[in-house]
């Protein structure tokens, strides 16, 4: 019993904050984009599995700065809306008209937004 408490006891330790599992969400989406981009003639069937996912991650972000009770300054929370609001044209454009070209601005601003969230 004793050992399973420690275990448990470890495992709340090395628990990620909000923050740091957020900024891994966004980096998680920023590689499966760039691995898309480095490798658009191989890889390009998945743009739309790796776009999904950014999308998942951008609507949870999207909601959370639009919740009343959100205590971000509002200028924070309208220029992450704003950004939301980019982020969710780009992909469609994407989707669209498919290009490695276009993946850039999305990965540079998961890479971005998750260095804010860790601190970096």
């Amino acid at each position: 019993m004793r050992s399973a408490a420690n275990a448990y006891a470890r495992a709340a330790n090395s628990a990620l904050t909000a923050r740091e599992a957020e900024s891994a969400v966004l980096i998680k989406a920023a590689q499966q984009l760039q691995l898309i981009k480095d490798d658009w003639a191989n890889q390009s069937a998945g743009l739309n599995r790796a776009l999904s996912f950014n999308q998942k991650v951008w609507t949870v972000i999207a909601g959370a700065v639009s919740e009343p009770d959100n205590p971000l300054p509002a200028d924070v929370k309208s220029n992450v809306a704003d950004l939301s609001l980019f982020v969710f044209r780009r992909m469609v454009d994407t989707m669209v008209e498919p290009s490695a070209e276009k993946l850039g601005a999305l990965i540079s601003i998961n890479q971005n937004l998750a260095a804010g969230l860790s601190g970096r």
